[in-house]
């Protein structure tokens, strides 16, 4: 595992550890922080293999902002100086003009500690890091970045129903999006079993709650459902077998199968899931867990494309709004990383 491998993880001998993130500074409609909502003057860097990136990539396309928010993806086999944008000509990012995301968080403090995390946003005219705070970029671009948001935009944090969703998120934070960490770079028995166990059980809570209605919270997509996806859509990917959370693949599981394919299959969703990152990112980088980088040949991904029958349970995708765009040109997932 490379410094920070996202979203500020780190391990060490006891126990997996996830850092709060150390740049928090808020892009806001006041600019209160000195960084104010302004179309063009950001770029959203991500890592298309990262659960905690790819949350910002969804939020991005549900919302339409991507003429307001450009965008840059990094490869997702990191070296020494973590993540590098070897993926773009000259091995440079064409806006920033750096070849390390490490450039712009040194340009906003030079020698700080611990590693380079996305997603991350840029101020394109200084070069410098705004904000690596995963679990606040999607909450401000749904609710400070309103003036940008294309017509027909969802609301993906209701202000009647945050409550509840903070509840949920902060359950499936726990056991779910961190708990697959925590299993799969347990160093001993006890806490792997312990993180495993945590993981099944809020699944196995959560489906009978998904076979009632479609979406987590309310009869919309929000925030609470493209947190669970991004964990779910990785699942049998890499978190069954490379992080040995193994009592059941999501794929014998009927109720959360049709619900991650419901979502994969929403505009916005899966157009942003890329599988031949995620899988190379995790086997071949986390050489702790998988130390001869070799990348397994399956799962088959034919099945995220197959009938879900999640309508039957009513709900309104994008309430009152619309289906985004198609994917911009340039932004596009390589055909070896789609069903």
């Amino acid at each position: 595992m490379s410094g920070a491998e996202d979203g500020d993880g780190a391990y060490g001998r006891e126990r997996f550890e996830r850092s709060p993130s150390r740049f928090r500074d808020r892009i806001t409609a006041d600019g209160r922080d000195g960084w104010p909502v302004e179309a063009g003057r950001y770029r959203l860097v991500v890592s298309r293999a990262c659960p905690w990136a790819s949350r910002s990539l969804v939020s991005r396309r549900l919302l339409g902002l991507e003429d307001a928010l450009s965008l840059a993806v990094a490869d997702p086999i990191q070296d020494d100086r973590s993540w590098r944008f070897t993926l773009d000509p000259g091995g440079r990012d064409p806006v920033l003009g750096i070849s390390h995301l490490s450039e712009a968080y040194d340009r906003r403090e030079s020698g700080h500690p611990g590693g380079v995390s996305v997603p991350a946003i840029v101020d394109v005219p200084s070069g410098r890091l705004v904000t690596n705070d995963y679990q606040r970029i999607t909450l401000d671009l749904a609710t400070e970045w309103t003036a940008l948001h294309r017509e027909g935009a969802p609301d993906l944090y209701p202000p009647a129903q945050r409550d509840e969703i903070d509840e949920v998120m902060a359950d499936i934070y726990e056991d779910v999006n961190n708990g697959v960490y925590r299993a799969g770079f347990a160093t001993d028995q006890k806490e792997y079993e312990s993180a495993c166990t945590g993981v099944f059980r809020r699944l196995e809570l959560l489906a009978p709650r998904l076979a009632r209605q479609r979406y987590l919270v309310g009869d919309t997509i929000t925030e609470a459902d493209i947190r669970l996806f991004t964990t779910l859509v990785r699942f049998d990917a890499v978190y069954h077998g490379h992080f040995k959370c193994n009592r059941w693949k999501l794929t014998e599981n009927p109720v959360l199968w049709a619900y991650v394919r419901d979502l994969y299959q929403t505009p916005g969703f899966g157009d942003t899931v890329d599988f031949d990152h995620v899988k190379r990112h995790y086997h071949q980088v986390h050489t702790g867990i998988n130390p001869t980088g070799i990348v397994p040949l399956g799962p088959d991904l034919s099945g995220w494309l197959t009938p879900h029958h999640r309508a039957e349970l009513g709900g309104r995708p994008f309430g009152e709004g619309t289906p985004p765009r198609p994917v911009r040109a340039g932004e596009e997932v390589a055909a070896r990383g789609r069903p």
